[in-house]
């Protein structure tokens, strides 16, 4: 069963990958009509636009050359994908991604830009190799984008950059896709600051963990494709159930049109250009549903 990180080892995976990401600012929103002070990270400034980047690098550094020889693949529809492949081209190895059908023009030129093999598959069969951890015919290591300890581990790294830079932070919004993002901010926030909330955001079409937090347990729902595509699914994985609802504080659904005004407000107010995924999280800051607190 996954168990939070230990600080100890997300420290390790912040040396690992240090050369190879950037250490991301932490920016006020130019806002004051907001119930908080609202801070965005900036990780649409690495390489590929991505968070991802850290996840990917810690899990293929831990692996070791000879475990990489054969190659890395994984399972993404956009950003886990470049995040592999980016990895993959910089250690020189081969790269392959298993991509749903309704995966973005976009995303999938950049993964092709980078040199990563697509292998384009209906949603349902991607989805199982999610879940199984496999795609029959690919050979090499499988990284998987949400479940991998070394992957969440890496993914933390963000939470000791947010500690370190905001360290009366009270409240934090993290995009909620499958939960290796904000399991990893939040083992970082619970060992260093446990007082501190950490809440998933999602969108009204695809809102999983709320719909699980309901339930008490996983459950199905139906996924609307729409432009926040880097977040959402139609369910939460049932290996990361006990590890969110342990870690996280709760779910906060925006909908669609709020997330597309905060996409708005950020290149208004900050010059910041963010996805969908991305601005989910100040769309849910913004109206104020994750707590009364004052720094977010």
């Amino acid at each position: 069963m996954l168990k939070p990180i230990p600080l100890v080892e997300i420290e390790a995976a912040r040396e690992r990958i240090r050369d190879s990401v950037v250490r991301t600012p932490l920016v006020r929103l130019n806002v004051e009509d907001t119930p908080a002070e609202i801070y965005l990270k900036l990780e649409n400034l690495q390489p590929i636009g991505s968070f991802k980047l850290r996840g990917a690098g810690n899990a293929m550094a831990i692996a070791g050359p000879e475990d990489l020889a054969g190659g890395v693949y994984t399972a993404s529809a956009g950003n886990m994908a470049q995040g592999v492949a980016w990895n993959a081209r910089r250690m020189g190895i081969e790269c392959a991604v298993v991509v749903p059908d309704h995966a973005p023009e976009t995303k999938l030129a950049a993964i092709e830009r980078l040199g990563g093999k697509i292998i384009k598959v209906p949603f349902d069969d991607w989805w199982e190799v999610i879940v199984t951890h496999r795609f029959d015919g690919l050979e090499g290591i499988f990284i998987h984008p949400v479940c991998d300890p070394a992957v969440i581990a890496g993914n933390g790294t963000i939470g000791l950059e947010i500690f370190e830079d905001l360290p009366d932070v009270d409240t934090v919004i993290v995009p909620y896709g499958g939960g290796g993002l904000s399991s990893g901010i939040a083992s970082a926030m619970h060992a260093l600051k446990p007082e501190v909330p950490v809440f998933g955001a999602e969108v009204s079409t695809s809102a999983a963990l709320a719909a699980a937090w309901e339930a008490g347990e996983p459950t199905e729902i139906e996924y609307s494709p729409s432009f926040v595509d880097g977040i959402g699914s139609n369910r939460v994985l049932d290996e990361m159930w006990p590890l969110v609802r342990g870690l996280l504080a709760g779910s906060v659904v925006v909908d669609l049109e709020e997330v597309a005004a905060a996409v708005r407000l950020m290149v208004e107010r900050n010059r910041v250009v963010a996805e969908g995924a991305g601005a989910a999280a100040t769309a849910a800051a913004q109206i104020g549903r994750a707590s009364g607190r004052e720094r977010v």
